[in-house]
Parts: structure tokens; C-alpha cells; sequence
């Protein structure tokens, strides 16, 4: 296969780490909460799917099942993430930044204390095939277009029709805009504010489910993960808050993030080990970017919901 032609299937594929993690964030944010915590639930994700691989993975279940298994666990783990910050912010109304700073140093940590306890050569070597049909057989890029990168974009398309094509949508963006304004025509701000935020936190535990078993398929890959989940938040933004466009912010966001790799293996090209961090700043630098000229044009279709990271005290309305 042509180099750039891999680079550009690894750059999709990479970017669906991404796709994960802020399609997650868009669906909590859109009820009107900032979660800084997702690095630390991605990193709970990836966790807890791999323990329950480790924990099946000497079984003779058969092979969709133990596919299902994992995301089951990483599902489990993440939403128990989403469930305390829910609980925190929601119903204690604790201050929505500093919890999820917290729920971020507490992830990270969690997360490798479970992963020193687990042996790689069975949540690893066996199932990573599984996750990675029906290209697991090929050597080249193609091998990462496996069954958790095509689930990432599904998702993003359907949580994009639910926002913006459904009743359920709707009451969940009136939610993130003026909640006093939902609660005063009927809708359970409370019943959405969590649902949004677990569902969310899910789908964000995903992508590091996907990083470790599928696109790395590294028992060191868990180190990195945290990096990534700033790099979804970030991803929100370039998103403009719509789901779909996460599909091509991450690649995106995929290509900047792999340059530094590829541009060091074209002929004629010399990358110094002081040049590679600096274009790993490419995704943030398009961020930036991208903020600079959504906040200049002044849409209010390309703004955060008003009531974002703003707590909701129905006896204030």
C-alpha cells in the first residue's frame, strides 16, 4: 500500500481515540456541563474493559461475545465515572472544574494500579484480534479499521441525528441553554443532566478501550492515554459541538498528532528529536485557531450552550 495512503487510513483510525472522547463530552456538554474529567474516564475505560478481557479471557466463550464482554466493561467503568461526577455536580452542585480535575487525577491513578495487576499475555494477545475484524489479517493500516473504529463513527452520526432530529434532543439542548426555562415547561432538567453525563462519560471510556486493544494493542499504551482525553476536549471546539463533525476533526486532529512520525520517514526530510514535540502542538494550534474564528464570526450555532459549567438551582429560577 502507497505510504500516504497508510498514513492517511492510520491517521482515521487514530483519530477515532478522539471521536470517542469528545462525541462524549459534546453530549455532556450540551446539557451544561463542562467534564474535565474525561482524560481520567478514558483512562477508567480502557481499564476496566481490559480487566474484564483478563478476567474471560482464559475462557472458551466464543469470540462476539467476548468482544461484547469488553465494551460491556469499559462501558461499566466509565459510566460509574460519569455517575460520580453526576452525583457531585448535579446533586451537590460541587464546582464543575475542580471535580473534574479530581476525577481526572483519580482515573489516572485507578487506571494503573489495575493495569499492574493485569498480565497482558491474556486481556492482549488473544482478543486484539478479535477487535480488529474483518481486517485481521492484513499488516498494513487497514488492520486498525476493526470492529470499535467503525462503532466510533456509527455513534457519532447517531448522536448527532438524536440531537438535532429528535424530541429527546431538543429537551436535552433546552437543558444546556436555559435550564430554568426547560424545568419551568416540564422537562426533568435533573433526569437529563445525568443521563447526558453518564451516557456521555461512556462513550468517552470507549476511546481508550480502543487505544489499548485495538489501535496499540501495547501493554505500555495505557501511559498515553491521558494526553488524549485533553486533546477530545479540544476536539469539542473544533467540532463546533456537533457530533458528526467530530468524525472529521479527528482525523484531522489524527493527521497533526501522526506528522511528527511520517514526515521523519520522507526522503530528503531530517526531524530533530527537539522538532517532534513541537509539531505534536499542531492539533492545539488548530484549536486555537478554529476558537479564534468561531468567536470572530459570533454565531450562536457555533457557541458552547449558555448554560455551560454555569450549576442550576431550581430555587432560583
Amino acid at each position: 500500500m502507497n505510504v500516504w495512503v497508510n498514513f492517511l487510513i492510520d491517521s482515521l483510525a487514530f483519530g477515532a481515540v478522539f471521536m470517542y472522547g469528545s462525541t462524549g463530552e459534546i453530549l455532556t456538554e450540551k446539557v451544561g456541563h463542562l467534564n474535565l474529567g474525561i482524560p481520567g474516564i478514558m483512562c477508567m475505560g480502557g481499564a476496566g474493559g481490559c480487566l474484564m478481557l483478563n478476567f474471560i479471557g482464559k475462557s472458551s466463550l466464543p469470540g462476539f461475545l467476548i468482544v461484547i464482554l469488553g465494551i460491556l466493561g469499559s462501558l461499566a467503568f466509565s459510566m460509574l465515572m460519569g455517575a460520580i461526577y453526576s452525583f457531585l455536580t448535579v446533586t451537590l452542585r460541587a464546582n464543575q472544574n475542580v471535580t473534574g480535575l479530581a476525577l481526572t487525577t483519580f482515573g489516572v491513578g485507578l487506571m494503573k494500579v489495575i493495569f499492574s495487576k493485569l498480565d497482558a499475555t491474556i486481556y492482549l494477545v488473544g482478543p486484539k484480534q478479535l477487535y480488529r475484524w474483518p481486517f485481521a489479517g492484513r499488516t498494513d493500516a487497514l488492520q486498525y479499521l476493526g470492529v470499535l473504529f467503525f462503532l466510533a463513527v456509527i455513534i457519532a452520526i447517531v448522536a448527532s441525528i438524536v440531537l438535532y432530529r429528535t424530541k429527546v434532543g431538543l429537551h436535552l439542548r433546552a437543558v444546556g441553554e436555559n435550564p430554568g426555562t426547560a424545568d419551568a415547561v416540564g422537562i426533568n432538567v435533573t433526569r437529563y443532566k445525568y443521563a447526558a453525563t453518564c451516557i456521555g462519560s461512556g462513550l468517552a471510556g470507549l476511546g481508550g478501550f480502543y487505544y489499548i486493544i485495538d489501535f496499540m494493542a501495547s501493554q505500555e499504551a495505557y501511559l498515553s492515554i491521558e494526553a488524549f482525553g485533553w486533546l477530545s476536549i479540544a476536539l469539542v471546539i473544533f467540532a463546533l459541538w456537533r457530533p458528526h463533525m467530530t468524525i472529521l476533526g479527528s482525523t484531522v486532529f489524527g493527521f497533526l498528532f501522526s506528522c511528527s512520525s511520517y514526515i521523519a520517514n520522507i526522503p530528503g526530510i531530517t526531524v530533530t528529536m527537539a522538532a517532534k514535540p513541537i509539531l505534536k502542538m499542531l492539533p492545539y494550534v488548530v484549536t486555537i485557531l478554529v476558537l479564534i474564528v468561531t468567536s470572530i464570526r459570533n454565531k450562536r450555532e457555533n457557541q458552547p450552550p449558555m448554560s455551560l459549567g454555569l450549576p442550576y438551582f431550581r430555587e432560583e429560577r
